[in-house]
């Protein structure tokens, strides 16, 4: 940071703001985490400066010799990692991805079988406020009411009467293991493709701890910053068949030149993803999940489903007379950062909500384990039963900061 504090002593005072807010809080957000000083080095190297629109080998511009030894290393990997037959690594985010994807297999207004958003689906899955909602006809699928958990059978009635062209599986709060082999099944029953979208568990996927949708769906899109742990970004897996049709829907179709510095960061996370420490990894993660929700379900709070699969839980607050938004603006203050979020037929609004989801990424990569998390969800447990005490408030905040100096973030950086 030396030439940015010479350069831009404001933005560097900014940064090293945020680094202290990473350091000095407990991030509990599901679909964040701390990519590792390797890929940060990759991302913020100097292929930021070149300009390589088209695919290696294949450039509008000359000079990419480099570049395209980078974007096919991170290929390479990704194919390994994945089990895939194709795989693009340009996307810029996952709603950018899921946008090619459709181009790709899709005309407007054809018909999408995607996840309710409310009910754990994700914006770009048919949200009427998305461009998926609003170019395509969306006919949502969600939870049961009383399991509060996909049935499969529902979604297969569901689409033999909708007889949509591509079902979407996939979530952004759904704690769940999801079953992508009677996905391909109930959408080979109507002659639908399948797309899954596996931002959120892709890490746990790559490292076994969740079953892959790679042989069952035709096109596989996710982050590469979630459970991944790798830079910012995005990538498309799909049949060898449609990657002509991918392609061209990321270059030319909805991005012009890939941002090489985050490809290549890519490259560093998809080897990183494939050594035993972050299989190792993965599985503390989803260990870490299950022991934080169990304690807050011995501290008497309901949780959607009744528990967790994966990385991540929903704390349900009905009972407790509080909102989402109440909830994680009080725990903010204690330095616990999580999110409100929407809970299966929520009767709050999107900005209120009347839950709250938990993720275990950020904090397993910080080195803790089953013990931290019983006492996490007792921290929680206790602000959220004393909501307007300051006192308890500031006594959370005090466990929060010891609990951190324990597991150090960063150490090195300045």
């Amino acid at each position: 940071m030396d030439s940015l504090a010479y350069v831009d002593p404001e933005l560097a005072a900014v940064i090293k703001g945020e680094l202290a807010r990473q350091r000095n809080n407990l991030i509990l957000i599901a679909s964040e985490n701390y990519a590792s000083r390797a890929v940060m080095e990759a991302q913020g190297c100097l292929m930021t400066n070149k300009y390589a629109e088209g695919y290696p080998g294949r450039r509008y511009y000359r000079g990419t010799a480099w570049v395209d030894r980078a974007e096919v290393l991170a290929i390479e990997r990704c194919k390994k990692l994945f089990d895939a037959e194709h795989v693009n690594v340009q996307p810029h985010s996952g709603t950018q991805a899921n946008m090619a994807a459709y181009f790709a297999v899709l005309s407007p207004g054809d018909t999408i079988m995607g996840m309710n958003l409310n009910h754990g689906g994700h914006l770009s899955h048919g949200s009427p406020i998305n461009f998926s909602g609003k170019m395509y006809k969306i006919v949502p699928y969600g939870v049961r009411p009383d399991t509060e958990q996909l049935d499969y059978s529902e979604m297969a009635d569901i689409a033999k009467k909708s007889k949509p062209k591509l079902i979407v599986v996939g979530a952004s709060a759904y704690p769940r293991i999801i079953d992508f082999k009677a996905v391909r099944e109930l959408a080979d029953d109507v002659g639908a493709l399948v797309m899954a979208d596996i931002a959120h568990i892709a890490g746990l996927v790559a490292a076994g701890e969740h079953p892959s949708p790679v042989p069952y769906c035709d096109i596989v899109t996710t982050t590469t910053h979630k459970t991944l742990r790798g830079p910012r970004g995005a990538l498309i897996i799909c049949k060898q068949e449609l990657a002509p049709a991918i392609d061209r829907n990321v270059f030319p179709g909805t991005q012009g030149g890939p941002f090489m510095h985050a490809i290549a960061a890519k490259a560093v996370a998809f080897k990183e993803a494939m050594t035993p420490e972050f299989r190792n990894y993965q599985a503390q993660v989803v260990l870490n999940a299950k022991a934080l929700a169990e304690r807050l379900a011995e501290n008497r709070f309901d949780l959607v489903s009744g528990g967790t699969d994966n990385h991540l839980m929903l704390v349900k607050l009905l009972k407790e007379g509080i909102t989402g938004r109440e909830a994680d603006e009080t725990l903010e203050r204690a330095g616990i950062t999580l999110n409100k979020n929407m809970i299966p037929f929520d009767p709050s609004t999107p900005f209120v909500t009347s839950g709250i989801r938990i993720g275990t990424p950020a904090v397993t990569t910080r080195g803790m384990k089953e013990p931290e998390m019983v006492q996490i969800a007792d921290m929680i447990s206790k602000v959220l039963r004393n909501l307007k005490s300051e006192e308890v408030c500031s006594d959370v905040l005090s466990q929060v900061q010891e609990l951190c100096d324990r597991f150090p973030l960063y150490p090195d950086l300045t």
